[in-house]
């Protein structure tokens, strides 16, 4: 049978998912193997060198540099406190001083007697990795982190912003075409992630802002609604580190699409349960997509088998459309010709044939994204 590879999109009733919870450097991993977590456990924590405040200590006194290892008050590798005298002249019969006080808590690093620098290190950062999702730990790496394991619904979105979040899923629209208004959006909602249907308006994603909710799934959303939202052009850039209190997480596209039957039913299979969501998102080389883990109780994650993507789309695939002018729709794959097609813009490509809405349609295969559903 013809195939084709093609990038691939998840939407998974039951699978088994696995995440690296990784520190930024080296640390302490606070779990081991076989350990039980919830989405709140600090798995691996560690500090990171604290920002550095260089004093020109000789400029600020006006002497010389050879001069200031006498006017210092303090020493290498001792601790201070904001506003503590790190170096004083004499003055003139004990009056007149000069001095330079510590801008900030910290610790004095070095001290240069050629340029008579001293170097103040804040307090070191603290940065601890939580578990993300509910499950198990699979492996300890080494001072670094471990990875995760967990029996869960998975579904990945093609573009989303802000970082984890977590909270119970609320089914809002009522059916996959159906738009998330501003008005559905209540105070009650906080904490929530909520499932709307074909698109979501600024000020519906403004409100959900005002109310401090969680996270947002929904099939379209406007490209150029994002300047609004980040304060800047998105171009290609790598998401997930905006500060925003609600994630987005687009399913489908730019505009309004309705959110497909597929990833609407399952999200509303699941409402009300608890789910952890990231909006991370690279579309360029190394392909980071949003994504939806929701867990699942039950089931031995030792005995059953990781869900594989197919090498490629074959007659039957389900695939998405990525281009236009039937960007964001998905259907079936008819057939795969091994014949090159002459496309509008004259180019001669490889085609696949979908079925899309009940019309066989030929579109290009770099245009396709598998869709992987169990």
């Amino acid at each position: 049978m013809a195939h084709s590879y093609t990038p691939g999109l998840k939407v998974l009733k039951k699978t088994i998912f696995k995440k690296e919870r990784i520190l930024p450097l080296k640390g302490e991993v606070l779990v081991k193997s076989g350990d039980s977590l919830n989405p709140e456990t600090i798995v691996a924590s560690t500090n990171l060198p604290g920002n550095v405040q260089m004093l020109k200590v000789s400029n600020i006194l006006n002497i010389d540099p050879k001069d200031v290892v006498d006017a210092l008050k303090v020493k290498e590798g001792q601790d201070i406190k904001k506003g503590d005298i790190i170096a004083e002249t004499s003055g003139i019969f004990g009056m007149f001083k000069s001095s330079v006080e510590s801008p900030v808590d910290g610790t004095v690093e070095s001290i240069s007697k050629s340029t008579g620098r001293v170097v103040v290190r804040e307090a070191p950062i603290p940065v601890e990795v939580d578990a993300y999702v509910s499950g198990k730990v699979d492996q300890v790496i080494e001072n670094e982190g471990i990875i995760l394991k967990s029996n869960a619904a998975f579904i990945q979105g093609i573009f989303g912003i802000a970082g984890e979040k977590r909270g119970d899923i609320l089914l809002v629209s009522s059916s996959p075409t159906e738009e998330l208004t501003a008005e559905q959006i209540t105070p009650d909602m906080k904490g929530k992630i909520l499932i709307g249907g074909s698109f979501l308006s600024l000020d519906a994603y403004k409100k959900a802002l005002s109310v401090k909710v969680a996270g947002i799934v929904v099939g379209g959303f406007n490209y150029y609604d994002l300047k609004a939202v980040l304060g800047y052009n998105l171009g290609v850039a790598i998401t997930g580190t905006e500060k925003l209190n609600t994630a987005l997480i687009v399913t489908e596209g730019y505009g309004s699409i309705p959110m497909s039957e597929a990833t609407f039913s399952l999200l509303k299979e699941n409402n009300g349960k608890p789910a952890s969501i990231n909006g991370a998102t690279q579309i360029r080389a190394g392909v980071i997509r949003p994504e939806i883990v929701i867990p699942i109780d039950g089931g031995n994650l030792d005995n059953e088998s990781e869900s594989k993507m197919p090498e490629g789309i074959q007659e039957g695939s389900t695939v998405r459309v990525i281009r236009s002018p039937n960007f964001g729709k998905i259907g079936k794959v008819t057939s795969l010709p091994a014949e090159l097609n002459k496309m509008e813009s004259e180019t001669m490509v490889r085609v696949a044939e979908i079925n899309i809405e009940g019309k066989n349609i030929l579109i290009p295969r770099a245009n396709l994204e598998m869709v992987e559903t169990e």
